[in-house]
């Protein structure tokens, strides 16, 4: 029975650093987000430069 006393302790060391992991993938998840939406955005804002120019050749 002494070994059950063990498991308790383990096993909530294993929830504790489960819970803080999900956070920390959650804010790189958030990070990777935020830079996604920053290259779509410049995509496009080089795209309407290369149009923008073409149309003024005209």
């Amino acid at each position: 029975m002494k070994h059950i006393h063990y498991i308790y302790p383990v096993l909530l060391l294993l929830l504790v650093s489960t819970f803080s992991s999900c956070e920390v993938i959650g804010g790189i998840f958030k990070a990777g987000m935020g830079f996604g939406i920053f290259i779509v955005i410049a995509i496009i804002a080089v795209i309407a430069l290369i149009v923008g120019r073409l149309g003024s050749r005209r």
